[in-house]
């Protein structure tokens, strides 16, 4: 684990708010040279601190204005390995999350669908017919505030 020092987690808080900006305009932004940002944009690269970026898309512009949070309890523990069972739901486009987690639950989907007879007929047609599905309970999203997770 390296260190982060005071201006590491500037430059992570700065990137979590956007993560587009060039390291010259961070660098502007935070009072310091492009090429020392870069540098440390490397670095935190480097040493798995930053993992990627990804992109953020809007689901309900993009017709989806329904989202569910599955959790799903395997009927036969053993018999289907759980890299199956992952392989399988992962498929399913709709899919956008998969957790294994710990508790009443063996995984957490999060699902995105059309509309509520969509979100059925994913439920139905794909995500029971996978191998070991067994108890499903559905919450459907109704609002969410997006904050960014500790820098320390």
């Amino acid at each position: 684990m390296i260190e982060l020092d005071t201006m590491d987690r500037r430059i992570l808080r700065a990137m979590a708010r956007d993560a587009t900006q060039s390291a010259s305009a961070l660098g502007r932004v935070l009072g310091v040279s492009q090429s020392a940002v870069w540098r440390r944009i490397k670095r935190l690269h480097e040493n798995g601190i930053i993992l990627g970026q990804r992109l953020d898309l809007d689901a309900e512009r993009l017709g989806f204005g329904v989202t569910v949070f599955l959790g799903v309890k395997l009927a036969t523990k053993g018999r289907v390995s759980l890299d199956d069972f992952e392989r399988a739901v992962s498929a399913i486009p709709e899919v956008q999350t998969v957790e294994h987690i710990l508790g009443l639950y063996d995984y957490r989907l999060r699902v995105v669908a059309r509309d509520i007879p969509d979100f059925e007929r994913v439920l139905r047609r794909r995500i029971m017919m996978l191998p070991g599905v067994g108890d499903v309970e559905a919450n459907v999203l109704l609002s969410e505030e997006r904050r960014p997770g500790p820098i320390g």
